[in-house]
């Protein structure tokens, strides 16, 4: 994706932020730990992702109280051992954990193998606080093409801009549009 800041948290929201994380895993190597609550009914198939990545590079955490959600993320960031953490939550977190999980990042860069990237899933229009940037992907499939529509919704050093993004064959092709989000 354009301009994601290696070693910070960025937010992914939207009917596919899904479908983003896995496109931005598809462009990382080594595994992605995917965290999502235990309770959730959601869950990631593997033959729907394979036409992304390879299933078996996801590990699946899937921890039982809400608050386990964020430490699990945190303690992957900071290891330093992935270059993506991704986690489903049910609602925006607020500052401080977020700002905990860019700490994680910024540890794990410094003293792990990778500089990881935090990805939070978030539900509508997202909203976390202290996040790097906020993304939003939706669909714009047609019976022609396979399409969705990429908006940056924020960034600290970028300012709002939308893209499309096509599959053609197995390769993902983005176009910028130049305009601003409606």
């Amino acid at each position: 994706m354009p301009g994601l800041v290696l070693a910070r948290v960025h937010e992914f929201c939207g009917p596919a932020r899904r479908t983003l994380a896995l496109m931005l895993a598809r462009a990382l190597p080594g595994t992605v730990v995917w965290i999502r609550p235990a309770w959730s009914p959601d869950r990631l198939n593997p033959d729907g992702v394979r036409g992304l990545i390879d299933p078996a590079r996801l590990l699946n955490v899937t921890p039982k109280r809400p608050e386990d959600l964020l430490w699990s993320m945190e303690e992957v960031l900071r290891s330093g051992q992935v270059a993506l953490a991704v986690a489903e939550l049910p609602e925006p977190p607020g500052l401080t954990p977020v700002r905990r999980l860019q700490l994680a990042c910024e540890t794990g860069a410094a003293e792990g193998a990778q500089r990881p990237l935090g990805v939070l899933l978030l539900p509508g229009a997202g909203g976390a606080p202290g996040v790097e940037s906020r993304w939003h992907l939706a669909p714009r499939h047609s019976i022609a093409a396979t399409r969705w529509r990429l908006e940056r919704h924020r960034a600290r050093m970028a300012p709002p801009r939308t893209w499309e993004v096509e599959r053609r064959g197995r390769r993902l092709v983005l176009r910028d549009t130049a305009t601003a989000p409606a």
